[in-house]
């Protein structure tokens, strides 16, 4: 038996009736041409002929004295696992995500290994689907992305030789985590205590802490404070109904727009997500104009000399970000939006993996005290969570059939009834969008408002040159503040020098030295 990380037994401790805690993957293959018709139950046969399972889709949970272990299953049962469905017809993508978001709603046996794979057929054009759940405490999305891809091939044919995705041991390659962890301080807390008394490790923690907290006082609009964020529509106790939504972006376009702010394919898919969560919040009409929503995106610190958090399975941190919504322009909401990301990605610069996990977690302890004890309640920690997964590049085949696209499917919690993720390919990004579709509903709009948001910042940028898009407007209020608080400022020190010079009888001259606080003035107000 192996014992449960923390981390991994808080998702099954935090899983309740509304909040089931398992994570998904959608893909669609195009199957081999001339095969197309009976394709689907052929390979149905082939994958039930195996009665075995490997690694962690052979773990069973077993709980003792209150502690969670992972078990073999002596009594593994593929037909439990492994399903074969059909589209009703007419077949459409619309049937074909109202099936998985009934799918992705239910809860997952704890009696069996804590995972189910779906072949799904019928769809009009002739694809055949496959939905992978997996419970977030046995995997995660990286993990579960590495897996896929080790069960296909970049050749048709080799493709056909390989195992079935519970036929690989993951453990042969090691776990790897993604972050798509909507428990910012959770997933981060056990980094706090494993590095403290190492004073040498605590002091550039605090050190980027106290710079962040400074910029935050100096109004820097590159800081997002954890707690600022407005609650909305996406911040609300959520039922237990799903509703997933997913949808593929040109790589090149967004590669285009990204080129002229000098800014990476990130940034431009968070522009992308701000302007469609501002159209929708405004057709709903609680569109929040003076506070921006907060973004939590996760941030995978494996592979940073992780010593301090060894053996933690979730080895992730969080940096929030503003998404600028409240700025019509979409170029100046583009250059906020990147601004805040370069700023993060300073801060967490130089630092170990448990140092930005600590680092995060930190920076989220305010935020989440006013909102546990009733300060603010107007506003939350964040509004809602984007992750953003690379994915397999190049063309891959699984058992013949051609990949397509893959849409990753998270989960939303109560307080946060949003997920966004993204997985980029080669030539297209994929969209997953999960919510509650109670609390946020008709979520599927946001397909067109992604699509329109992308639009917009394609045409904003047409004829505009790098350095027009990377400028910086001056804020005119502030300059005009400034120089009449110095103008204030000049009277009384002219007046005072004036005096002393008459007391002492000294030549107008010795009185020139006094003006130098003026001018330090002048340079210390002009950055605010």
């Amino acid at each position: 038996m192996k014992k449960l990380h923390l981390i991994d037994d808080a998702f099954l401790r935090l899983e309740s009736r509304n909040q089931p805690l398992h994570i998904g993957v959608l893909m669609l293959f195009e199957p081999p041409e001339g095969e197309e018709e009976n394709f689907a139950a052929e390979l149905a046969q082939k994958l039930r002929s195996g009665e075995t399972a490997e690694g962690l889709f052979n773990q069973r949970l077993v709980e003792k004295r209150g502690l969670h272990y992972w078990q073999e299953d002596d009594d593994f049962d593929l037909a439990h696992h492994f399903v074969h469905l059909a589209l009703p017809k007419p077949g459409r993508i619309r049937e074909l995500f109202e099936m998985i978001s009934r799918l992705h709603c239910g809860h997952l046996d704890r009696a069996y290994p804590l995972w189910r794979f779906y072949l799904i057929e019928g769809i009009e054009d002739g694809r055949v689907a496959v939905y992978l759940k997996i419970h977030h405490s046995m995997a995660d999305g990286m993990g579960c992305m590495e897996l896929l891809v080790r069960s296909m091939a970049t050749d048709a044919e080799a493709s056909k030789s390989l195992p079935p995705l519970w036929e690989i041991d993951r453990r042969d390659k090691g776990e790897t985590k993604v972050p798509v962890v909507p428990f910012p301080v959770a997933s981060s807390l056990l980094s706090i205590g494993s590095i403290a008394g190492k004073w040498r490790t605590v002091l550039p923690v605090i050190r980027k802490l106290r710079k962040n907290f400074k910029d935050f006082q100096k109004k820097n609009p590159n800081v997002a404070m954890a707690g600022k964020a407005p609650k909305c529509v996406f911040n609300q106790p959520i039922s237990g109904t799903r509703r997933i939504a997913a949808q593929s972006y040109s790589r090149e376009r967004i590669k285009n727009v990204s080129t002229v702010f000098s800014a990476t394919n990130n940034d431009v898919i968070l522009a992308m997500v701000a302007g469609a969560l501002r159209k929708y919040l405004e057709a709903r009409n609680e569109f929040t104009k003076n506070n921006p929503l907060l973004a939590g995106i996760p941030i995978s610190v494996r592979g940073k000399g992780n010593s301090e958090v060894e053996g933690a399975a979730n080895e992730v941190a969080f940096a929030l970000t503003s998404l600028a919504t409240d700025i019509d322009d979409p170029v100046e909401r583009m250059r906020i939006i990147k601004g805040g990301m370069d700023y993060n990605k300073a801060q967490l610069n130089g630092l170990s993996a448990g140092q930005i996990q600590a680092y995060a977690s930190l920076s989220l302890v305010p935020g989440a005290f006013n909102m546990l004890f009733g300060r603010k309640p107007e506003n939350t920690v964040a509004n809602l969570c984007i992750s953003h997964v690379p994915g397999p590049k190049g063309t891959f085949y699984w058992q013949g059939a051609k990949l397509g696209g893959v849409y990753p499917i998270s989960l939303v919690i109560h307080g946060s009834g949003i997920n966004i993720t993204i997985i980029s390919g080669s030539e297209n990004v994929d969209f997953g969008i999960i919510a509650c579709r109670k609390t946020v509903p008709h979520v599927q709009r946001l397909l067109d408002y992604l699509e329109d948001a992308l639009a917009e910042l394609e045409e904003a940028t047409k004829g505009l040159s790098i350095e027009a898009a990377t400028e910086q407007k001056p804020v005119a209020k502030k300059a005009k503040t400034v120089s009449k608080k110095v103008a204030t400022k000049k009277a009384p020190v002219k007046k005072s020098v004036t005096k002393k010079a008459v007391a002492k009888k000294a030549p107008p001259k010795k009185a020139a030295p006094r003006k130098a606080p003026v001018k330090k003035a002048v340079t210390k107000a002009e950055p605010v």
